[in-house]
């Protein structure tokens, strides 16, 4: 039986092996057919008719280098590559055929690597093979739309070619250098190079459009190097002398006006010496440098200008500012010792006063001294209009200042009527808070608590005696004014807090009576609060003994009689 199982498992090993075996070799079989048939379609390419009718060009020179580079590449691949990858094939249908099935799956991707690695270089050689067969007619579309522009720049500039002066000639030699490109171009295209020849296309399309960006920009500086600025030069030279003619006076550091206009003129012919030679960038740097400098004298002679309107216009003003300055502080000046014999002025007022009238003094003689020299034309107009400018913030300011000392005093007399009500309600909160206190027939009142109340009383009267004085200040009066208030408020909180300790004191120890011969710290504590409230006039003291005490007999009993007090406190 032994054998028997032995002989099964070996002819079902044979029957499994056998079948993946087929299995593998079929898989093989279908992929070594595709690898055939692209190898196939591979050889079918019509590369030789296209290397035969590239060869037909007669190409010269970097063309014929590159035709040769890919000819050759063509022959290694027909020769020995294809040669090559045939033998693999055959290779891999005996290894296939002799059931060494994994050694030819491996060989099998080997050769497939070889032939994509073919076919990539096929396409290549075929892709070179075009662009030489399409140079040529490329060259000759560009050539034609860059030889359209360079015939459009040189006839406008045979059309134009004084707009752009000294530029001309330097632009004529560029325009000749770049034809000569062109015939370099047209003599490499037309004999069989046109790689070489596309480099010398692309060489001429850069000189074209460079000249045609050049073209473009030299009017412009040509305009303003022989128009727009000696235009402007020339109407400041006549302005700067109409205004020296008219007895202007140029402020120190304005006064190498001249100089300026000669270093512009200098540069202008700098800057055509640059266009002449091409070099815009020194130009463009020169044009915006005199720019800049035209547009600075401008702005020097029309401020000027500008000053002279302003200090024809002023100068009335000014003085007219000055008189009504002048006019304020001595009305100021009245207004404050008027009030000073009533009221002590504790800001200075009087001292600021005087000085504004100084201020104003000096500003005026400063005026004073400045007109002549602006008739007799000894001062830039900027100069007096600086003076003029200050002169007004400087009178602004003292103007803002007077109107506040002006309110200032005029509150003082508000101020004192307002004290003086005060005063009015105080005496009555503190006559109100006396009869509230007797009202209560309370046996006596405690020494801190009569203190407190002299002190707020003491306070009022001093309040009184300082609204009574001649001559008040105001700020001793706000101050008492401020004391006084905060000494009735806490007079007013101590009242409260008496009159109820003593009302809660009495309610309480009537109510512990109930407990005086059945408890003796009940009795105790009657007796002592007793003597606190009639004797010692401790009112707080005495509700806190007999308030704690009950409390020990009947919890919660303090607070009950405490809420209904307050609760019904208006009608204790």
């Amino acid at each position: 039986m032994n054998y028997i199982w032995i002989a099964i498992t070996i002819i079902a090993v044979f029957i499994i092996s056998y079948v993946i075996g087929s299995i593998i070799r079929k898989k093989n079989q279908t992929r070594l057919d595709a690898l055939e048939e692209r190898r196939e379609k591979l050889l079918d390419l019509p590369v030789v008719e296209e290397i035969e009718e590239v060869k037909r060009m007669h190409l010269v020179g970097q063309s014929q280098n590159t035709f040769r580079e890919w000819n050759q590449k063509w022959t290694d691949i027909s020769t020995s590559s294809y040669a090559d990858l045939e033998t693999q094939i055959l290779d891999i249908e005996n290894m296939n055929d002799r059931f060494r099935f994994f050694k030819a799956k491996h060989s099998i991707e080997t050769a497939e690597h070889q032939l994509a690695y073919m076919e990539q270089e096929v396409e290549d050689i075929r892709s070179g093979l075009k662009d030489l067969r399409e140079s040529e007619e490329r060259n000759s579309l560009a050539v034609q739309e860059t030889l359209d522009v360079y015939e459009e720049l040189k006839k406008h500039l045979a059309d134009k070619k004084d707009s752009f002066d000294k530029a001309a000639e330097e632009l004529e030699k560029q325009l000749y250098n770049i034809e000569i490109e062109f015939a370099q171009f047209v003599t490499l295209n037309t004999t069989g190079d046109p790689i070489e020849a596309r480099e010398v296309l692309l060489q001429a399309e850069q000189h074209t459009f460079e000249w045609k960006e050049k073209m473009e920009k030299i009017p412009k500086f040509v305009e303003e190097l022989r128009e727009i600025f000696p235009s402007q030069v020339e109407e400041i030279e006549t302005g700067y002398h109409q205004l020296l003619m008219q007895n202007y006076i140029f402020p120190e550091e304005n006064k190498n006006i001249e100089d300026s206009l000669s270093h512009i003129k200098d540069e202008i012919n700098d800057s055509f010496d640059a266009v002449k030679k091409i070099e815009l960038d020194t130009v463009e740097t020169l044009s915006r440098s005199i720019d800049g400098e035209i547009n600075d004298l401008y702005d020097v002679l029309e401020h000027e200008i500008k000053a002279r309107k302003y200090v024809l216009i002023n100068r009335k003003q000014i003085q007219e500012y000055i008189e009504h300055a002048k006019k304020n502080n001595r009305q100021l000046l009245i207004e404050l010792d008027h009030v000073s014999q009533s009221y002590t002025l504790n800001n200075n007022e009087i001292g600021r006063a005087r000085g504004y009238q100084s201020e104003i003094e000096e500003l005026e003689k400063k005026k004073e001294d400045l007109l002549p020299q602006i008739d007799n034309h000894q001062i830039p107009y900027s100069q007096a209009q600086k003076f003029f400018k200050h002169s007004y913030k400087v009178l602004d300011d003292i103007e803002s200042n007077q109107v506040q000392i002006f309110e200032d005093v005029k509150n003082l007399r508000v101020d004192e009527k307002e004290a003086s009500e005060k005063l009015d309600d105080f005496e009555f909160q503190l006559r109100n808070i006396k009869r509230f206190v007797e009202k209560q027939r309370l046996p006596g009142l405690p020494a801190d608590y009569l203190e407190f109340f002299f002190v707020a009383s003491d306070r009022v009267k001093e309040l009184a005696n300082e609204l009574n004085k001649i001559r008040i200040d105001m700020d001793e009066i706000h101050q008492l004014v401020k004391y006084s208030s905060e000494d009735i408020d806490r007079l007013r909180q101590k009242t409260d807090e008496l009159i109820d300790s003593a009302a809660l004191a009495e309610q309480i120890m009537q109510y512990a009576n109930r407990y005086r011969y059945t408890n003796a710290r009940v009795e105790n504590a009657i007796d002592k609060s007793l003597m606190l409230f009639t004797h010692e006039y401790r009112y707080k003291e005495a509700l806190d003994e007999i308030g704690t005490a009950l409390n020990e007999v009947e919890p919660g009993a303090f607070s009950r009689i405490e809420n209904f007090y307050y609760n019904n406190r208006d009608f204790a």
